[in-house]
């Protein structure tokens, strides 16, 4: 049953985004207030060219102790590019299977290759606690950041 359930249905869509030039401490800021691990880069006509994560910025932090100084460069330093993507109508267990395989916590999903939103670790397990529920307290989950109001394409 859980492969009957689609990326689109438990996916957020994208709040946080960075550029390429934005500089790195202001994009930890953004990172730590929105509380979340990561964050598309998208350039100027909005293709995403990266992703910015925790992990992404602990070379900061290395960088800052080693050479003794003010931690400083912009986001395309940093951001990790050459990122897999998830169609918004993968289904959810094929998603399950790629978090079990990798380290990631986040996968942008795209629809016709652009940035859609992003599909998480938490969005999984909504989607197994959704099946789980009795049919009587079943309802739909469609997020947009947060919030449980439908996704629009």
């Amino acid at each position: 049953m859980l492969n009957s359930l689609k990326v689109r249905d438990y996916m957020s869509v994208n709040k946080v985004t960075f550029t390429p030039d934005m500089d790195i401490l202001r994009a930890i800021n953004k990172l730590l207030d929105s509380k979340i691990s990561g964050a598309p880069v998208l350039d100027h006509r909005g293709n995403m060219v990266g992703f910015l994560s925790e992990k992404d910025c602990m070379q900061v932090a290395l960088d800052s102790g080693y050479y003794q100084g003010t931690a400083a460069g912009s986001v395309s330093e940093f951001m990790t590019v050459g990122i897999e993507t998830i169609d918004v109508d993968t289904p959810i267990i094929e998603v399950a299977e790629m978090f079990l395989k990798g380290s990631y916590k986040r996968f942008p999903v795209v629809l016709d290759n652009r940035l859609v939103g992003t599909i998480t670790r938490s969005h999984i397990l909504r989607a197994l606690d959704y099946l789980s529920a009795p049919e009587s307290k079943q309802k739909p989950v469609k997020q947009t950041a947060g919030t449980k109001q439908p996704v629009q394409f």
